[in-house]
């Protein structure tokens, strides 16, 4: 875990988040807890991860998502230096899809 954000009250949430078990669970869970522009900035944020690995080129991820270029740099920094958080989670998502 990220020492900046090691304490009980993050590590709380992540077993929140992990005792989830479907979709409309996590709908209901995360409305509570978010703002619309909170969910929207994390799924934007998911989807730029995505466009990245896709190896498409800035130009396309802004027209696509609407993410600032500012936005899409931290990204693509998390994806070449961070924790590999984003890549663990499209490993499961092309499994669940079948494409690995």
């Amino acid at each position: 875990m990220n020492p900046k954000l090691k304490d009980a009250n993050v590590e709380y949430l992540y077993r929140a988040v992990l005792s989830l078990q479907n979709i409309e669970e996590c709908d209901r869970f995360f409305d509570d807890l978010c703002t619309v522009q909170e969910l929207k900035a994390l799924s934007q944020r998911l989807q730029v991860a995505k466009m990245l690995r896709d190896h498409q080129v800035y130009s396309e991820i802004v027209q696509a998502t609407g993410a600032s270029t500012a936005t899409i740099s931290r990204v693509n920094r998390s994806l070449n230096y961070g924790a590999d958080g984003y890549e663990a989670i499209f490993q499961r998502l092309d499994e669940e899809d079948g494409r690995v």
